[in-house]
């Protein structure tokens, strides 16, 4: 639609097309055409300005942006979102939140391109906008807790990319104490985190770094919660945890303290190295788990990577009766192949819920006992759809590996579709 055509809709009509603008350069081009649709700038709720948003400005540079973004955030009375991913002076954010304090809502910046001026770094203007509900950070240093006083009203809060204290992560989060969601992404953090949140419902903890890490969280209500680079872990309060994810890509995950966890659904461990008696420890509380993935590759002592003790097949499925979806790495799907393996087997054994298996094999190693276990799985699961086989990472390149691909090719091309080879 033209200028004219638009200039023809009732002023109502056009405070509403204009009001579903936020990113940056359109709100400047449109604020230019007329002074009614210039006039529709303070009815805005949402501002957007892009990594790039002032690049091909005059004049570019932190002054020529902030005076900018402090024109247009002053501008808009009504502001909810404000989103700023640009270069900006830190000094001038108090300012612009200040000025927005009574209607801001959501904030998200990226602090990493901030100039000089914040002092601490530690954003302790956010408490200027104690109605935010949402608030994401890009890229900034805590070295201690922020000054944001209490944010009731924050239900989202999501930092990424960003080196923390152990103090400091404790100190902003109970600066929150009504979160309902909570992401530390990519962080570079060690020491010990605790973090009791009675409203939790989805937590996503990804701390990065060699240094030893531990993890205490309180969070009754938390429904989804997926934990990577810590060392020791505790959970308290597990009730309503429906889905799991523990991983470790450097250093070893020593314990794991969890209680019985009644309503999972998802639970997946993965790493380069776990103690077993933690990962015993969490297949034994996740026994109601229906979608289990074991991607860890040895367990041992600290300085002694050692297999998988060995599995008894029957046991392991007898003692997960709801598992539907189950996928497996090397290392656990080799403990599961040990002579003593099916032990137990009679005719009454049914693996009576799995529908899909995934197994990757890295070894040619004991291959009549992988044959026979496949084999076991397909015969045993009445209700299964679906095996996939990835057998091209295996690093044993001689005759076994050929000898073995070429059984499991056989049992696959007799398996009426239900057995794939990738």
């Amino acid at each position: 639609m033209d200028c004219g055509g638009m200039d023809a809709l009732p002023d109502g009509v056009v405070q509403a097309i204009l009001s579903r603008l936020s990113s940056a350069r359109d709100v400047a081009a449109c604020a230019g055409v007329s002074r009614g649709w210039r006039d529709c700038v303070p009815f805005l709720p949402s501002l957007y300005f892009p990594r790039s948003a002032f690049d091909t400005a005059r004049g570019a540079g932190a002054a020529c942006a902030d005076d900018a973004i402090g024109r247009m955030v002053h501008a808009a009375a009504r502001l909810e979102e404000l989103v700023i991913y640009c270069p900006f002076s830190a000094a001038c954010l108090p300012r612009w939140l200040a000025a927005r304090s009574a209607s801001l809502r959501v904030l998200e910046l990226r602090v990493d391109s901030a100039g000089s001026g914040s002092g601490s770094g530690h954003l302790d203007c956010v408490a200027a906008a104690p109605n935010l509900e949402e608030l994401r950070l890009w890229g900034l240093t805590m070295t201690r807790g922020p000054a944001w006083g209490r944010l009731d009203r924050l239900r989202v809060l999501e930092i990424v990319g960003a080196s923390l204290a152990d103090l400091a992560v404790s100190g902003a989060v109970d600066a929150c104490p009504n979160l309902t969601d909570l992401a530390l992404l990519g962080c570079e953090c060690s020491g010990s985190v605790f973090l009791a949140t009675p409203l939790l419902q989805r937590c996503r903890l990804d701390f990065v770094g060699s240094g030893t890490c531990s993890l205490a969280l309180a969070a009754p209500l938390v429904e989804s919660l997926e934990v990577q680079g810590f060392n020791y872990i505790t959970l308290h309060g597990g009730d309503r945890l429906k889905r799991l994810t523990i991983s470790k890509n450097t250093g070893r995950v020593n314990t794991v303290g969890i209680d019985r966890l009644p309503v999972l659904e998802q639970l997946s461990l993965r790493g380069v190295q776990w103690s077993w008696g933690a990962v015993s420890h969490v297949l034994q509380c996740g026994a109601e788990a229906k979608h289990l993935v074991m991607k860890v590759e040895f367990c041992g002592d600290a300085d002694t990577l050692q297999p998988f003790p060995e599995v008894d097949l029957v046991e392991f499925f007898n003692s997960h009766p709801k598992l539907c979806k189950f996928e497996v790495h090397g290392a656990m799907f080799a403990s599961l192949c040990q002579k003593n393996s099916l032990k137990n087997l009679d005719s009454r054994f049914l693996i009576s819920s799995l529908e899909e298996v995934l197994i990757t094999v890295r070894s040619p190693l004991n291959a009549e006992q992988k044959l026979i276990t496949i084999e076991s799985l397909v015969r045993y699961s009445p209700r299964l759809r679906r095996m996939v086989l990835r057998i091209s990472q295996m690093k044993n390149c001689h005759e076994a590996a050929d000898e073995f691909f070429e059984e499991v090719s056989k049992f696959a091309h007799m398996s009426n579709g239900r057995v794939r080879i990738e």
